[in-house]
């Protein structure tokens, strides 16, 4: 079992609990700073002492009990936050979780958010940076492959789907999260507030959305938002369609963490 969280509920009394049972414990947390850290979450700026004191306790616990648990922090990054790259990467180093990993920040199909990928080039030195601050113990990590996309998809057909579906806090079951705002309901496989997920994943309405996603109707780089969950899987099977690159041998090298959740 693993989580993401903002690390704002997860006490001590609560981290005593349920830290022996996850594989992996991921904080979101896009500042260093604590003025930065309110204006860029959306909270209170005493938010950030009390998250704080339970990554220290987090870790302080998987040390005392020798858990196998992975404590993580994750900054999704806009190139306004550049100013906190640095701050979030040396309290990652104080504080002593297992990583920090800096992302990119998806945009919806409509550009609501207003990410400009192509200022993502002005902050490699400062990212490359941050990778230094990496210890034995201790790693930080960017999102290479993303963040140097600029935003932008080589595919059409989303092939990623069926590999990693998405399921929202109320049930619903969508290719992607993209699409479970109630306007791309065509897209909507059912929910498991209603049905069990096993009929759901061998419903027919199921292949009906998957299989228009493959097909030459569907445009991902016309009809989704930038650089979501599936990107990466879609590019190695798109890549495969068009004979570009051989699956049939197994995978070398030493196997990712965590694989399950992949």
């Amino acid at each position: 079992m693993a989580t993401g969280t903002n690390g704002f509920i997860l006490t001590k009394r609560k981290l005593e609990k349920i830290l022996p049972h996850l594989t992996y414990l991921r904080i979101n947390i896009s500042a260093g700073e604590p003025k930065r850290y309110a204006e860029i979450m959306g909270v209170k700026e005493e938010w950030f002492y009390r998250v704080k004191q339970n990554i220290t306790d987090m870790v302080a616990i998987k040390k005392r009990l020798n858990l196998d648990v992975t404590i993580g922090l994750q900054m999704v990054l806009m190139p306004e936050y550049e100013d906190q790259i640095m701050p979030l990467a040396q309290l990652g180093k104080e504080l002593r979780p297992d990583y920090l990993i800096i992302k990119h920040c998806s945009d919806n199909e409509e550009g609501d958010l207003g990410v400009n990928y192509a200022k993502y080039e002005q902050l490699y030195n400062t990212l490359r940076k941050a990778e230094n601050l990496s210890d034995d113990e201790y790693v930080v990590t960017v999102k290479w492959s993303k963040i140097e996309a600029h935003g932008k998809r080589s595919y059409q057909r989303c092939f990623g789907a069926p590999f990693i579906i998405q399921m929202s806090g109320s049930g619903l079951v969508a290719p992607c999260g993209m699409l479970f705002n109630e306007k791309y309901k065509k897209f909507h496989i059912g929910n498991i507030a209603e049905q069990r997920f096993k009929d759901i994943f061998n419903s027919n309405r199921y292949w009906d959305v998957m299989n228009y996603l493959a097909s030459p109707e569907f445009n991902a780089q016309k009809m989704c938002g930038s650089l979501c969950l599936q990107h990466k899987v879609n590019e190695v099977l798109d890549a495969y369609i068009k004979g570009h690159v051989d699956l049939s041998q197994p995978p070398q090298g030493t196997a990712p963490q965590h694989i399950n959740f992949i």
